[in-house]
């Protein structure tokens, strides 16, 4: 039940962040100086959110206080959550401040291939945005309350008021400005997006954190920052490896930056819906099995269980993203100054991002699984080296290689997405040995494995069948005709090949 809650919760909030990017597309196109501008822009100060948000808390602050709530400690979890916040409040208070001052800086260290107006709107536009991503951090740590509290709807939907506020402002300055005055709009719309989000959280979250006392550095406080170190570095690894691709592609032709992020919309929607919302709800539940003294049986059952509700939903989403991307990424994306050859530059960075689409799913739940057992010292470990393995073989694939193959420059942005896939799977190998050899032999059947890459297969085969026999159709007409073909071809294959169908059959 808290996975689907999770699930909904994500699902609303990346239906209304596509919404947000197709009309991004729309107004700013992906070829313009304004597009690669604002996406790098957007990109910086949201480091901040992605290094002290979601996921550092959620290795740390969330064990704790789960753990003192289900010993009946209610009061000192209360204490302990307003003292954390007021700790996360001052550092990001000062990072904030640092972050306006030094973002001539950042933009040079981060994008260092801008220059000229480019790198001058992006300057500006990061001072503008800076604020915006603390109060992301704020509306984070409403989300690590309200998970523990078994509230995972409101916290994993609120995002909806954020890209709300900068759709809003889309729509109503549109047609008013140019683009480099429009960008400018819409980061004001995003900074006033943020806020919303931490306001509709605020209130419960609060209420839910009451107690007595005073706020104090009590051993459950520096218990959650202690770990809070070790897992922020981590996530901040993992986190950096898309900076690393941007840095990069700001090297190539204009439009490699846009056109990243538009294909990250699409591609890390599978890895949100079903990564992000399995590990988040296991976590307490992980941490309940590896208190166990079973041995770790538990653990193990659900990790399996987990890792097999993963492959099921990741694997053809793999398989239509290197299949059907141009028809995906038509369908959401061309329309005003996006064009077709956008989305066919787009399909070329999906199919690169679906070499590692699986092992980043199951990554990230054997990440959450050392963190439940106490251990977020390995994962910061296997990230590092995950790390090192994005900047070299990015830079490799997507700035040595195409010249000398004789491939178009700007096709390096497909080299960065499969070089971060390869590098993935470095990881996923990492964490997965790392955590058999504490608690047993965990992991995907290779049986299960082929039978899904075949059922993906045919769902793509009977999908082309189509479109090679449609005549030339709109966009979302074509996809239309194209994906349901695909979807019934896979779920048809599953069945035929005996795969467990998530909440349709019995595992």
């Amino acid at each position: 039940m808290a996975a689907k809650s999770v699930g909904a919760g994500i699902l609303i909030s990346r239906l209304a962040g596509l919404a947000r990017q197709m009309l991004f597309a729309s107004y700013f196109g992906q070829r313009t100086e304004a597009a690669d501008a604002f996406t790098a822009a957007f990109r910086i100060p949201n480091l901040l959110q992605n290094l002290f948000g979601e996921g550092a808390l959620s290795g740390s602050f969330i064990p704790v206080h789960a753990g003192l709530r289900a010993r009946g400690q209610h009061d000192a979890a209360g204490q302990m959550a307003r003292t954390f916040f007021a700790l996360l409040t001052l550092a990001v208070s000062i990072i904030v401040l640092l972050g306006v001052m030094a973002a001539p800086l950042m933009v040079t260290v981060l994008t260092p291939g801008f220059t000229g107006p480019k790198r001058d709107l992006t300057i500006h536009l990061v001072r503008v945005l800076f604020p915006g991503a603390g109060f992301l951090v704020a509306s984070a740590w409403c989300l690590g309350v309200l998970n523990s509290h078994g509230k995972f709807l409101l916290s994993y939907s609120a995002p909806v008021a954020w890209n709300a506020a900068m759709i809003a402002t889309m729509l109503y300055f549109g047609d008013r400005h140019g683009v480099e005055w429009l960008a400018m709009d819409l980061a004001w719309g995003s900074v006033a997006g943020s806020f919303l989000q931490f306001a509709v959280q605020a209130p419960i979250a609060w209420r839910l954190s009451r107690h007595p006392g005073r706020a104090a550095l009590t051993e459950p406080v520096r218990q959650a920052v202690r770990n809070f170190v070790p897992v922020l570095v981590s996530r901040g690894a993992v986190q950096l490896t898309a900076y690393i691709d941007a840095m990069i592609a700001s090297w190539l032709p204009t439009g490699a930056v846009a056109a990243l992020a538009n294909a990250q919309t699409l591609y890390t929607l599978p890895v949100s819906l079903f990564g992000i919302s399995i590990s988040a709800a296991e976590l307490p539940a992980m941490s309940s099995d590896a208190a166990s003294t079973d041995g770790y049986a538990a653990l193990r059952a659900r990790i399996d269980a987990g890792l097999e509700r993963l492959a099921f939903f990741v694997i053809p989403s793999a398989v239509a993203f290197a299949a059907l991307g141009d028809v995906i990424a038509a369908a959401l994306l061309q329309r005003g100054r996006f064009e077709a050859s956008d989305a066919l530059f787009v399909w070329g960075i999906l199919a690169g991002s679906s070499v590692g689409l699986l092992a980043t799913t199951m990554a990230r739940l054997y990440s959450v699984a050392h963190y439940a057992l106490g251990d977020p010292k390995r994962p910061l470990r296997f990230a590092l080296v995950r790390l090192v393995a994005v900047t070299t073989l990015g830079y490799l694939c997507a700035l040595v290689l195409p010249p000398r193959l004789g491939i178009a420059p700007a096709w390096g942005a497909a080299g960065l997405t499969a070089s971060a896939g390869v590098a993935g799977w470095i990881e996923f190998v990492l964490l997965r040995a790392s955590l058999n050899r504490r608690i047993g032999r965990t992991g995907l059947l290779a049986s299960y494995t082929v039978r899904l890459w075949i059922a993906g297969g045919a769902g793509a085969g009977a999908a082309w069948a189509v479109r090679l026999a449609l005549p030339p159709l709109e966009p979302l007409v074509r996809a239309a005709a194209v994906l349901p073909v695909f979807g019934a071809g896979f779920l048809a294959s599953a069945l035929v090949l005996r795969l467990p169908v998530p909440g349709l059959r019995p595992r």
